[in-house]
Formats: C-alpha cells, sequence, structure tokens
C-alpha cells in the first residue's frame, strides 16, 4: 500500500462524511444519502483519471474504494446525532478531503509526466470537483462558486507541494505540508471571513 493509494482512500473517508453530513441536512433517505456521499467521493478523482487517460478509472478497479465509502457513510448515519451541529463536521471533513485530494490530483499528474501548472490545475480539480457535484445534486450554490475560499487554498497547497519537491524537500514533509496549507488557508478564511473580491 502506497501513501498516495493510503491517501486517496482517507481523502474518500473525508468526503464520504462530508456528502453523509450534507444530505442529512437535506433530510435525503438512506439510499440518497449513500448517492451523495459516493459521488462527493468519487467525482473529482474520475474527472482526474478521465483527463489523464487512467482508464477504467480507479475506484472501478478497486473494491476498497466503494467498501470504505459505504462504511464511513452509514457510520455516519448511525453516529450523527452525538454531534450537536452540521456545520462544524461538514467543514471540517470536507476541509481534510480536500486537502488529501489535492495532493493525490498533483502526485498522480506529475507521474503521469505533466507540467507543474498542469499539476496543480488538475489537482485542484480533484479536490473540488466532488463537492461540486455533491451541492449541484443537492440545489446548492457550489462552494467554490461562492464567496468562500475553497479553490484557492488548493492552489496554494498544489504550489507548496511543487515548489517544496523541487527544492528537494523530502516528500513525506512536502505532503503534510500541502495538506497543512490547504486546510490552514480554508479555516483561517472562514474563521476570520475571509473572501476574494465579488462580483454584482
Amino acid at each position: 500500500m502506497t501513501i498516495t493509494y493510503l491517501l486517496e482512500l482517507l481523502g474518500c473517508v473525508s468526503f464520504a462524511i462530508s456528502g453523509a453530513f450534507a444530505g442529512i441536512q437535506k433530510r435525503l433517505d438512506v439510499f440518497g444519502v449513500l448517492t451523495i456521499a459516493f459521488v462527493t467521493s468519487i467525482g473529482g478523482g474520475t474527472v482526474r483519471d478521465i483527463l489523464i487517460g487512467e482508464l477504467p478509472v480507479s475506484w472501478m478497479m478497486d473494491k476498497y474504494y466503494s467498501a470504505v465509502i459505504f462504511f464511513s457513510t452509514i457510520a455516519t448515519m448511525l453516529f450523527w446525532k452525538q454531534l450537536k451541529s452540521f456545520k462544524l463536521p461538514l467543514f471540517i471533513f470536507d476541509t481534510i478531503g480536500l486537502g488529501l485530494f489535492t495532493i493525490v490530483g498533483v502526485q498522480k499528474a506529475l507521474a503521469a509526466g505533466l507540467k507543474p501548472e498542469i499539476c496543480v490545475a488538475l489537482g485542484t480539480i480533484t479536490g473540488c470537483f466532488g463537492g461540486i457535484t455533491r451541492d449541484i445534486l443537492l440545489n446548492n450554490i457550489p462552494l467554490i462558486f461562492r464567496k468562500e475560499i475553497y479553490a484557492t487554498a488548493c492552489i496554494a497547497g498544489g504550489l507548496v507541494y511543487i515548489t517544496s519537491l523541487q527544492m528537494g524537500v523530502d516528500i513525506n514533509i512536502t505532503r503534510l505540508c500541502a495538506v497543512s496549507t490547504i486546510c490552514f488557508i480554508r479555516i483561517v478564511a472562514v474563521r476570520y471571513k475571509l473572501t476574494l473580491p465579488r462580483m454584482y
């Protein structure tokens, strides 16, 4: 089991929980919650694999992806009442999943021999697209298009990853720094209500 594979499974867990909370918040039935959790978890990775020509896409070739998503979602549905609110856990798990999936996307793009700027873009797509699909299915405006700093955090984390590699920093430290950068920017932006300029 490679670190990249482990990061992707952890990302699946985080986004499955995030998607499950969003589905519960919308009062969907069990099948609806499972569907939203699954789409949130595999959306970005599916688009990434299609763009780099890695077919069939990864989750179709590995039974553990579906199993991890299924059990994470079931656990969320069983224990959500123990949590005081939806907003905080949804934000936390969405942020963790965003960081993990972005870095996995950058790593896979580098392995495919793509240019650094394309790797950052593909990492951003990997991190964001599952959440975009989730929000569209739930009839919400996707976070990436709202005032919250979302994709910008992915771009910053991707740049940290690429720059650290070029400087010869240890790969594990590079991963940690990149994921931490994404999570830090998201948390600080939401905590202090930092936003990008808005158009009216």
